[in-house]
């Protein structure tokens, strides 16, 4: 057997993926090697992921975001599916989760793991459920067998509800939104008609056993996470959490690396401490939020009230931040939402890595500020964070390309516009000149906190969209040599 990044950083080896981790990092290999051997830092990894440009998730490093993607019954169209997973990467998503329901779930999660250069994750119990047709026709056999399937097809992570306890169910009684997390909401009514304790506890180190053969990351799953601000922060969520601390040990005595996933609804001034308990509870592993949300009173918009909290988690120390898109609480996303999301989860990561001062997170904002004074517009588009979006948005009312050389937009005007002003006060002699200089190229920054944030290798893809090839610059991608 191979063995797991765990195993083998404890061995003392320096592998292929952590080399590369350093590479994009701008860490030394041995430091991203000593960080996965402690269990503070994760590189999903499955051996059968051939496409996969490897990543890493810890908090010690640049903050990552994960794309959920994903079909229902209603929705079950495959080329759509592949759609939102060309966006997720186009637009940089560092992991995506396959979140399927309906239509045939081996078949689509086995052509998107072929065309992800980044690592996909899954959530086991969906698939075992629609193959057992109901949560009380669940098996303990059918669980394994699901769990052993996707691994062997190449996922990289998958989220395992194990956390969530018999003894925990009768503390959500008081909840307003009760248990809202899917795989949760499953395991509790099997358990209450089995009347028997949950079988992803029971069977976790059978589970561990299998996903430690393919190398495939467990992401301890929130069962009993709050849904609403009112029930964050409650016996059930912080009963789950002391549970995932002791699987969490369990896991890395297999072999097995661990990150461990966080609520979705959480006050803006509860964030910090969550965080910061996770770390003390689960030993540091990676902390893996969705969101959280800090108010509930907006839907349609909750990609904006989660990317708020998702700053603030970021911060304190989350280390991957699960996007939420404007659909959220409403309907499936389609691949529009997946940028909107995308793109206020980005900013949430950078922001929380420039709060935190992880090295040259904020070069990125001073170059383009100086190409925002210099009046250089496509420099200034370039270096946005979607530069489609910020040169549409330009165009629609400067669309010539004389405009492009422009010392004003439309917002002030020529006349009105401060900076202009400054600048000519600056070059009568009125004012000290500026003498700021940013250079990207000797940026101690990661990967994602420079521009394009959609880089990724994807020389292993069997196929590349032509605009996956326009956002990465065409740098290692097939055909190109």
């Amino acid at each position: 057997m191979m063995g797991t990044q765990l195993q083998r950083a404890r061995n003392g080896e320096i592998t292929p993926a952590m080399e590369r981790v350093a590479e994009r990092e701008n860490r030394d290999p041995e430091y991203v090697r000593e960080k996965v051997a402690a269990g503070e830092a994760v590189i999903p990894n499955n051996h059968e992921h051939d496409s996969l440009d490897p990543m890493i998730i810890g908090k010690d490093f640049s903050t990552k975001v994960n794309a959920n993607i994903g079909n229902s019954e209603p929705e079950s169209d495959i080329e759509t599916e592949r759609e939102k997973l060309h966006t997720a990467v186009e637009y940089g998503a560092d992991t995506v989760m396959d979140l399927s329901t309906g239509g045939d779930i081996p078949e689509l999660r086995a052509g998107q793991i072929e065309h992800s250069p980044v690592p996909l994750g899954t959530v086991p119990i969906y698939e075992a459920l629609k193959q057992a047709g109901s949560p009380e026709e669940l098996t303990a056999d059918l669980l394994l067998d699901v769990i052993e399937s996707q691994a062997a097809q190449g996922t990289d992570y998958q989220t395992i509800h194990a956390g969530v306890l018999r003894e925990h169910l009768p503390l959500t009684d008081g909840r307003i939104t009760g248990i809202v997390s899917r795989g949760g909401s499953i395991l509790a009514e099997w358990m209450e008609n089995h009347g028997e304790q949950n079988p992803l506890y029971t069977h976790f180190d059978e589970i561990c056993a299998i996903l430690a053969e393919y190398d495939v990351t467990i992401s301890l799953g929130d069962g009993l996470r709050p849904g609403s601000l009112a029930d964050a922060n409650d016996d059930a969520q912080l009963a789950e959490l002391e549970t995932l601390g002791d699987l969490t040990e369990r896991a890395h005595e297999h072999g097995v690396q661990v990150m461990v996933e966080g609520p979705g609804h959480v006050p803006l001034d509860e964030i910090g401490e969550q965080v910061e308990y996770q770390q003390e509870v689960c030993d540091g592993a990676p902390f893996y939020l969705l969101g959280p949300l800090v108010t509930d009173v907006a839907p349609g918009y909750d990609h904006i009230t989660s990317a708020i909290g998702a700053t603030e988690a970021a911060r304190h120390g989350a280390a991957m931040l699960c996007y939420v898109t404007p659909k959220e609480h409403l309907g499936l996303p389609d691949a529009e939402d997946v940028r909107d999301g995308l793109a206020a989860y980005r900013i949430a990561a950078h922001a929380g890595d420039v709060a935190a001062g992880k090295p040259g997170a904020r070069d990125w904002d001073d170059a383009l500020s100086q190409a925002r004074y210099n009046f250089d517009w496509r420099e200034q588009f370039n270096l946005a964070l979607d530069p489609d979006r910020a040169k549409e948005y330009h165009d629609q009312t400067l669309p010539e390309d004389n405009y492009k050389e422009a010392r004003y937009c439309s917002m002030c005007g020529a006349e009105f516009c401060s900076m202009r002003i400054d600048q000519d006060a600056r070059e009568g002699e009125e004012m000290e000149g500026l003498d700021a200089d940013v250079d990207l190229a000797d940026s101690p920054a990661a990967d994602v906190n420079l521009p394009p944030t959609g880089k990724h290798d994807t020389s292993g893809l069997p196929t590349v969209p032509e605009a996956l090839c326009d956002h990465a610059g065409g740098e290692g991608l097939p055909g190109d040599d």
